[in-house]
């Protein structure tokens, strides 16, 4: 296993399986959405598997995700518990989007208030994000979240470094958007051939 930063040369032939990493508000949907672009093929988020209406978990995601991670090219969000380590044995790179805290949780604020004023993304199995004042009394509320799961996202990566299980596998660490604009048109244009 290797560890990159931004500027350093991936080390594979081609890019064909990536995930991407970070807590909440990171930008890893954005970034695996720039991905599949640049790789030719469909952008299918992993919140799409999972959310039903009304906040439901689907019964078919976990079979549905691990028939995409089935194919030969694709870029995806690094999650979902019970399908995390199948796809980390598929992965060529992981893409590890380590931003501060801070700029997370300014992220996620921003998407939460552009959703609830009908000017964001939309949520998966058109859901709806709860009203505002919520965030005080929800512990479940995104923001809330957010903040607790900042630190849990990086310890589940550096365990991945740490346990040495995929030897063929790059993970690329990228703090702040900066080196993630940097790492796209360096790395992954000379890999993709000037995409």
């Amino acid at each position: 296993m290797r560890v990159v930063g931004p500027d350093e040369p991936l080390g594979v032939r081609r890019l064909r399986r990536i995930a991407v990493a970070g807590s909440a508000g990171s930008g890893k949907s954005t970034l695996a959405q720039t991905l599949c672009e640049r790789l030719g093929v469909p952008y299918v988020s992993l919140e799409s598997f999972y959310l039903g209406p009304g906040w439901t978990v689907r019964e078919t995601w976990e079979a549905e995700v691990l028939g995409f991670l089935a194919g030969d090219v694709w870029a995806i969000e690094w999650q979902g518990e019970q399908v995390r380590d199948r796809m980390t044995a598929r992965l060529d790179v992981l893409v590890w989007l380590d931003h501060p805290r801070a700029l997370a949780m300014a992220r996620v604020v921003k998407r939460t208030l552009q959703r609830r004023f009908g000017r964001g993304s939309e949520i998966a199995g058109g859901n709806v994000e709860g009203p505002l004042r919520t965030f005080f009394t929800d512990r479940e509320h995104i923001v809330r979240v957010a903040w607790r799961y900042h630190p849990v996202m990086r310890a589940r990566v550096r365990r991945v470094i740490g346990e040495d299980r995929h030897p063929g596998l790059v993970v690329v660490r990228l703090r702040g958007q900066r080196q993630v604009d940097r790492w796209l048109r360096g790395p992954v244009s000379a890999l993709l051939g000037g995409c």
